[in-house]
């Protein structure tokens, strides 16, 4: 018998009940005009993936229950199955909730299963709240089907090296005949192909088909990017919703799975560049931070350089140029290309400049701090300070006229300390700061690929990197060449985390470095990125694009020995 399955890939504002349920409302009714025998939500999808120590308040699980008896009344009205994710109460020893699938129909509540695994590595924290559920099969019979459920994490066990338990090998050997899993899978670059590869792996370990949806959108500095796809066994991953957008789909299964009334029986994969996925992840990842935060419109400090280049013309696609505002804030070290190149940069993108001049300010403060300490501040100390001072004047336009400010450092720079604290560190959100330089050079030539012409100009692309602090200044005075750094930094920060071939290429790259008798630059540059903690952790959050990003994904201590 053919069942009918809809995939809902939606976009949930944490806590937002009666904004999250009306997202539901209108794939309900979608999936019921097409005839649909079930609809599959993500994990949480009630409260939205992570709702973190929210889910401690007191008016939490009312608030959310008020949601659920809303969406059990409306379920009354459709002969639609939902497979939803909700925070419920856990009855016996241990957390005081789980995380749950609720399989609701009819207005009744079918099937419960507590998800059994809960990550507590990289950016995960489940066992902080939750109680794993009890190792037995989610078991439900849907127009002839034996459906066995899963959520997210319970299926990343396929070799036994994490939990003592399987939750898909329990679902095989007690019958299931579909697996169904509820997702909320964040997402980094290379991560849609590892969930193809892994679940098509389990499918064809234990013969079963799989339907797999996740949740779509960003949630402060974690952004998921959908994908939600189906596995037959024989053929891998057969058909897959789009990256980075909402989608509703509705397939039909029997002996294998058919869209339209075609089979689905082609493998199909799922690839984008990497520059490409950067640019579509950090729209995705500043579009849904200022919409959830309030805010409709950004400014941006305006260098000349290529980060706030390129987090310019990011931020012009993402909330269009008119409700972008670059500052340009020259100084006596500045170039007159910088200047220049600020200009075209803009007029390129559409974005309105504005030029506050510094050298003034500087000079002021200068004088007063010699008036008032009886010495002349160091070199160092003014060139901190005009960072400082331009970060003032960014955070007073923010003030005054309510625009976002981004900030603008890479992951090359915030590793090693190369920034000012309560200057360029300034900011409500940095777009580009899990991006490596080398990174930043590739996504903005991308960006003009993109777009079929030079809207970041190429003289930005070409110059030498400069803060412009002092006279003739270059990155290059500081740290070493970029595509060096990157490489070190990849190993000691990401490691094992890389991807295969991009870890292979770094650890080889270091162990040249080592063997030519480099160690001493090597541990130059780990001593950097241990001394620039307390940095990082007053920085503000930055959009996750690779597998390990500084906040939650990199926890290390600020007074250690180490």
């Amino acid at each position: 018998m053919t069942l009918r399955i809809s995939l809902a890939q939606l976009d949930y504002t944490l806590c937002d009940f009666d904004g999250n349920l009306a997202r539901m409302r209108v794939a309900i009714a979608a999936a019921s005009q097409a005839g649909a025998d079930l609809l599959v939500f993500s994990e949480l999808c009630l409260s939205g993936y992570y709702p973190q120590d929210i889910v401690e308040e007191p008016d939490f699980l009312p608030r959310q229950q008020a949601a659920l008896d809303a969406l059990l009344e409306l379920s009354r009205a459709t002969d639609t199955a939902l497979a939803i994710g909700a925070v419920t109460r856990n009855e016996g020893v241990g957390k005081p909730l789980h995380n749950s699938l609720l399989l609701i129909k009819r207005g009744e509540i079918v099937l419960r299963y507590d998800k059994q695994l809960l990550p507590t590595y990289n950016i995960f924290d489940e066992r902080r709240h939750f109680e794993p559920g009890v190792n037995q099969a989610a078991l439900f019979e849907l127009k002839g089907h034996r459906l066995g459920f899963l959520i997210c994490e319970d299926a990343w066990n396929s070799e036994g090296k994490d939990y003592a338990i399987d939750p898909v090998k329990t679902l095989a050997e007690a019958g299931a005949e579909l697996l169904i899993s509820i997702n909320a899978s964040p997402s980094h670059v290379g991560k849609p192909a590892q969930r193809h590869a892994l679940f098509a792996g389990i499918a064809r370990h234990w013969r079963l088909p799989l339907v797999y949806v996740n949740q779509v959108g960003a949630n402060d500095q974690i952004v998921f990017d959908g994908g939600s796809f189906v596995v037959d066994p024989l053929h891998g991953v057969v058909h897959h919703l789009p990256l980075f957008e909402t989608a509703l789909e509705t397939l039909e299964f029997e002996q294998g799975f058919r869209r339209q009334g075609q089979a689905l029986d082609q493998a199909v994969e799922l690839h984008l560049a990497d520059s490409e996925f950067y640019y579509r992840q950090i729209i995705l990842g500043l579009r849904d931070y200022a919409a959830k935060i309030g805010f409709h419109k950004v400014v941006v400090g305006c260098s000349g350089g290529i980060d706030s280049a390129l987090t310019l013309a990011l931020a012009a696609d993402a909330l269009g140029a008119h409700n972008v505002v670059a500052i340009t804030m020259p100084s006596q070290y500045s170039s007159r290309g910088s200047v220049t190149d600020s200009v075209a940069l803009c007029a390129n993108l559409g974005v309105s400049l504005l030029e506050h001049p510094i050298a003034e300010l500087v000079a002021g403060y200068r004088a007063g701090f010699a008036g008032h300490f009886h010495t002349q501040p160091s070199g160092l100390t003014v060139e901190n300070l005009q960072a400082r001072i331009r970060g003032t004047i960014l955070m007073e336009y923010s003030n005054h006229f309510g625009h976002l400010l981004l900030t603008t450092g890479n992951k090359s720079e915030i590793s090693v300390g190369y920034c000012t604290l309560y200057g360029d560190t300034n900011g409500g959100l940095n777009i580009i700061g899990d991006l490596y330089k080398t990174e930043v050079f590739a996504l903005a030539a991308h960006y003009n690929q993109r777009h079929g012409r030079e809207l970041i100009p190429q003289a930005i692309i070409d110059k030498p990197p400069s803060a412009e602090l002092a006279p003739d200044q270059q990155d290059s005075d500081s740290l070493p060449p970029y595509p060096v750094l990157d490489e070190i930094l990849k190993l000691h920060i990401e490691g094992s985390r890389l991807r295969p071939a991009e870890h292979a290429h770094a650890d080889a790259f270091v162990a040249e470095l080592l063997a030519a008798g480099d160690g001493a630059l090597v541990e130059r540059v780990l001593g950097l990125v241990a001394k620039s903690e307390f940095k990082r952790r007053q920085a503000p959050p930055i959009i996750r694009v690779r597998n390990r990003a500084f906040g939650n994904g990199r926890q290390m201590p600020i007074a250690t020995a180490w």
